[in-house]
């Protein structure tokens, strides 16, 4: 037990003593730490929970500094998911992390699933890994929430939390539900999404593998993203979703 035990003492204030240490039972993954995923596990290990995995294989560019928390250019060239962990690692000395400094796919991906997880995060930006990870868990019955794209978007107040068979005008939603609908899958996954129109000058086309293109950002949108996410996984495992909450 570290010397600062208290440290969740306003949690506790707002939650109660038993929310808490459910909290501190719950075992939450997240796949993808960058704009999005980085703030959503911040706030994830901030709110209290005992256990976590984190997986990104990416490392840190120059171009990440705009939007991303752990991009620093004292971070160039270093791995996302390493960054992270030290920073959870300061916030609370006694996470139980696992760390993932790669990309999961294939059978990493359905090994990793079978995991007792309480909540799994999705905030992958390629399509296809991200379509395979919402699957896998809806086939695992694992609970998760998805991150659709926060690309082209400058206004806070036209993001929303819903069923992905309620998302509209986000072009990333729409493909990931068309895949979906492949499969007889139309409802059962949470998702953060914008409704606001991306205009065609944000974008310019992009030869990576699964991104047709690459869409400008803005500092704080992602960080709105996964506060939201943050909340989604917060509040589903206190059971709170279902009393009135204004970020429902």
């Amino acid at each position: 037990m570290t010397k600062d035990a208290n440290w969740l003492s306003r949690t506790e204030l707002l939650v109660g003593q038993e929310k808490l240490e459910k909290l501190k039972n719950s075992n939450v993954l997240v796949v993808g730490l960058g704009g999005v995923g980085a703030y959503a596990a911040e706030m994830i290990c901030r709110a209290g929970i005992g256990r976590m995995t984190i997986a990104d294989g990416d490392t840190i560019h120059p171009s990440n500094r705009n939007r991303q928390l752990i991009a620093l250019s004292s971070h160039h060239g270093q791995p996302k998911a390493s960054i992270m962990a030290a920073r959870l690692m300061d916030i609370n000395p006694d996470l139980e992390l696992t760390t993932l400094n790669q990309y999961i796919r294939d059978a990493s991906l359905t090994e990793l699933l079978k995991q007792p997880f309480d909540y799994v995060v999705d905030a992958i930006d390629a399509l296809s890994p991200k379509f395979y990870l919402i699957y896998h868990c809806i086939q695992n019955n694992l609970r998760i929430v998805s991150s659709m794209g926060t690309g082209g978007k400058l206004d806070p107040e036209q993001v929303h939390i819903d069923d992905i068979s309620n998302s509209y005008n986000c072009k990333l939603a729409f493909l990931i539900r068309k895949r979906l609908h492949k499969f007889k899958i139309y409802t059962g996954v949470k998702v953060v999404y914008s409704t606001e129109q991306v205009p065609k000058e944000t974008m310019i086309p992009c030869i990576e593998p699964n991104k047709k293109s690459i869409v400008g950002t803005i500092s704080y949108m992602p960080p709105v993203f996964g506060c939201f996410i943050a909340s989604v996984v917060v509040n589903d495992l206190l059971n709170l979703n279902s009393e009135s909450n204004p970020l429902t």
